[in-house]
This record gives C-alpha cells, structure tokens and sequence, in this order.
C-alpha cells in the first residue's frame, strides 16, 4: 500500500512539474516578426505590391493562420515616400517562416491571384529589392499589440524605429535599457501604442534593434514624444553612464497603415 502511495505520489509531482514548466514556458515564450521591407521605384510598382498584398499575399498568409499582417507606407512627407512598403508578420516561432513557404507554394487561391506578381518579367518587375528582417520580440513586451485608432487611416501614425550600435557588446546594454533599464515601461506610461519591440536577429543593419510605435495623428506623435523626452524616468535613465553611447545611428519611418492592412 505504501509502495503505492508513493507512485501515484510521485506521478503527481512529475505531473505538476510538467504543467509549471508549460505554464512558465508560454508566459515567457516571445514572438517572432518578419519585417518584410518592399524597394520600389514608381507608382506603378507601387500598385503591383498594393494588389498582391491585398488580394493574394494577406488572404494566404490568413489561411495559413497568420491572422494579423500589418502594411506601412511612409507618409506624404516622409523622405522615403513612394520608395518603401512595410510589412510586418508575427510569428510565434522562427520554423514558420518555412512552413509559410510551403503552404504559399500548395495554395491554388494563392497561385492564382500572385499570378501577375509572380510570373512578372524581368523587365518589368513588381519592385526593385525585397529586404527581410528577421527579430525576437523583447522580454517586456513579447508580444503584438494591435491599437484601436478611431481617426482615418490617412492621419494614423505609426512611426517604425532602428537602432544601430557600434559593437554588439553595446548593443546588448542599449536592449537592457529598454528591458530591465526600463525604456518600454516609459513608452507605456505615457501611451505610446508600441506595437512590437525586437531584437533584429537577421538583417542588413546589426547590431540594432527596432520597434514601432503608434498614434490617432501626427500632433498625438508630437504630443507623446515631448512626454517621453520630459519625462523624470527618461532623465534619469538617459543621464546613466552605463547607457550613454548605446545608439549610433537612428532610422525612422512616420508611416500610416494602409486601408488593408490587419494593423
């Protein structure tokens, strides 16, 4: 009877180990983006991209259950206006980039609608370049956050940021100020709408990071950045010696979504 006791004793606790480590492991698990970035050179290419997001590549992407992709054009006054298309892909694990792949290459509604961008000449190509950006999303927010803007997409701004360091050893601290220096709680306190923060682990520009913030329209842009740069915490955080020197060159984009974007 004891020897029993003792089996189902320890079968519990083995259970309850596996069902902590689950638990700990999905609420630690971090998403992953693709941050596909479209080079194009006319308004015609611009068009082409415009139809194969919307009518092949979103829809697809939907079935294959990738549920929210996310379109960005530079504003009219952006300086990459009418040169860049944005477009942003969560995944919950790198394999699925693969996966997408494959499941692009077996879907007939797919291959019918892409047909024009896919079979397009080589004289005649839909865009100049496509860049992919591979990040994790960071510790403290490791996951997308969709807002809710109620203005027209045309005056919604999302401004996508990157991060250059001049060695990766100061690139990790300039992570950390984000994370444990708290840089992200700042951004959340003073609503800033952050829709991703990651680390770029693949990409044209390392060591950097990248993130994406969002507002109803340009003057709430402007509004929340003089919050963030008078903000005490940021003062303070900005001014320690440890975190001076982290950033060594800055990009960024002031964009609005499109109207078919998830995002």
């Amino acid at each position: 009877m004891k020897s029993t006791k003792k089996s189902v004793s320890g079968l519990l606790s083995i259970l309850v180990f596996f069902l902590v480590f689950m638990i700990s492991s999905t609420l630690s698990a971090r998403d992953y983006y693709q941050l596909k970035v479209y080079t194009i050179k006319n308004s015609d290419q611009e068009k082409s991209i415009d139809n194969y997001l919307k009518t092949a590549y979103i829809p697809a992407m939907h079935r294959a259950g990738v549920k929210t992709v996310g379109v960005f054009k530079p504003k009219a006054d952006d300086p990459a206006v009418g040169t860049k298309i944005f477009v942003l892909v969560p995944l919950k694990e790198m394999a699925q980039i693969e996966k997408i792949e494959t499941d692009l290459s077996k879907d007939k509604e797919y291959q019918t609608n892409a047909a024009d961008y896919i079979n397009a000449a080589f004289d005649n190509p839909p865009y100049e370049r496509i860049e992919s950006i591979l990040l994790k999303a960071f510790a403290k927010q490791p996951d997308l956050f969709v807002p809710k803007f109620t203005t027209p997409r045309n005056e919604q701004i999302f401004e996508l940021r990157s991060y250059q360091s001049a060695t990766e050893k100061i690139y990790h601290k300039k992570v950390e100020m984000f994370n444990e220096g708290g840089e992200t709680e700042i951004f959340k306190n003073i609503g800033a709408n952050a829709v991703f923060y990651g680390e770029v682990i693949s990409g044209s520009q390392m060591p950097n990071l990248m993130y994406m913030t969002s507002y109803e329209n340009m003057q709430s842009n402007e509004d929340h950045w003089k919050l963030f740069r008078d903000h005490p915490d940021w003062k303070k955080l900005s001014g320690m010696e440890e975190y001076k020197n982290t950033v060594s060159h800055i990009d960024k984009w002031m964009c609005n979504p499109t109207d078919y974007s998830d995002i």
